[in-house]
């Protein structure tokens, strides 16, 4: 298996896989996922395929701790390197990454999960891919980061609490092992925070709503949670603090800023591949009234250092900021927003500098240019979206 990692044992305990974050061992991951992306689109089914490649690699678990389990201690850096290098292969693939290694970040900032059960969930990872994500949007309710509590309510029973609620825009709804329920309590002075759902439960019903621009190999349908009992341990209510995505302090703030950065570098990975399909075109295209490969025109590489040049500044300023976040900089975190709106913003420029410079072929679904357009426009409907970001940082600005 390309990108394949060793099982490491520490002190007799068998820990997750060890994933080679090496520039070649990323690379033989991206070259994996592509063979495979252009089906995973065409069919819009659940990637299961490629989500072993992932899980082969070691990298589904990066984000668990070494004290519970983990081979490495993550960093901001790597996690943004492997979501490119993933991203750059299927970036729905990367997606799903994402949202699971950003559950064993918070987990590490937090306790999200009781003990026993997150030491079973690093137990089974060691053996098959085990998906998490946090389930929060409603169709009502739309993206919660602009406010407001769930419909989706969580009551208390003699034996724990029941979940019940109607969920939209539920990323790996079909594959993930545990379901994060956002949920609200009905009192006076509500709970709120994250009900954990087995994905195998039968209350769980997953409708077939995702029929996307792109990532369409996300599985991002709707669920419904019918009347679905779990153990007390299972939900941690807690207080709604205005202005914050959920309850607690800075330090899982800042956890979740770092994981903003790694969905920004999910597009990054994307624009680096449509760059290489430019560039392969550019010298394979040999028109018959030119005679030569229009890379040898100097139109082709004004467009070609466009791209090149857009492509660094979304790299230097992801990387920049996540070095400065691993070296412990406390203003790094803050400027996840700007982060995502600036790199994005780059990668989209340099996907369209090619889409338009390449003409028919670049919007022909016989070549992989149109997917990656249609992919890396979805980071505008990731948060922060482009308003939010710019609202918070001109309310800093500004000192208000």
């Amino acid at each position: 298996m390309p990108g394949a990692a060793d099982t490491t044992t520490i002190a007799g305990d068998v820990r997750v896989r060890t994933p080679d974050l090496s520039d070649a061992g990323l690379r033989r991951v991206t070259d994996a996922l592509a063979a495979l992306a252009d089906g995973n689109d065409r069919a819009e089914a659940f990637p299961d395929a490629s989500i072993g490649i992932v899980h082969e690699a070691g990298l589904l678990t990066y984000g668990v701790s070494p004290e519970l389990g983990g081979a490495l201690e993550p960093t901001i850096t790597d996690t943004a390197r492997i979501m490119r290098a993933v991203g750059q292969g299927d970036p729905s693939v990367a997606l799903l990454t994402a949202m699971t290694v950003a559950q064993h970040l918070v987990h590490a900032a937090s306790d999200v999960f009781p003990a026993e059960l997150y030491a079973g969930i690093v137990a089974e990872s060691q053996h098959r891919p085990v998906l998490l994500n946090a389930i929060r949007a409603e169709p009502e309710l739309g993206a919660p980061a602009r406010g407001g509590l769930p419909k989706t309510k969580v009551r208390r029973t003699e034996n724990g609490w029941v979940v019940s609620g109607h969920k939209a825009y539920g990323t790996g709804s079909e594959g993930l092992a545990y379901h994060l329920v956002w949920a609200a309590t009905e009192d006076d002075e509500p709970l709120q925070g994250h009900v954990i759902v087995p994905g195998d439960h039968p209350g769980i019903e997953v409708i077939r709503t995702w029929d996307h621009l792109g990532m369409r190999a996300t599985s991002t349908h709707d669920v419904v949670y019918h009347d679905i009992e779990v153990p007390l341990e299972h939900f941690k209510g807690e207080p709604l603090v205005p202005g914050s995505l959920v309850g607690g302090g800075s330090r899982r703030q800042g956890n979740l800023a770092a994981v903003g950065l790694a969905v920004t570098a999910i597009y990054v990975g994307v624009a680096r591949a449509a760059q290489e399909f430019f560039t392969r075109f550019a010298h394979e295209r040999v028109p018959g009234a030119l005679g030569r490969p229009i890379a040898q025109t100097e139109r082709i590489q004004s467009i070609a250092g466009e791209i090149d040049a857009q492509l660094f500044q979304a790299e230097e300023l992801l990387l920049g900021v996540a070095r400065r976040a691993d070296e412990g900089d406390p203003a790094a975190a803050a400027q996840a927003p700007f982060v995502k709106l600036l790199a994005t913003r780059s990668a989209v420029t340099a996907v369209q500098t090619a889409v338009q410079a390449l003409g028919n072929p670049a919007l022909s679904r016989h070549h992989p240019l149109e997917r990656h357009l249609r992919d890396v426009l979805c980071c505008r409907i990731h948060p922060p979206q482009d308003d939010m970001a710019l609202i918070f940082l001109g309310k800093r600005s500004l000192g208000l």
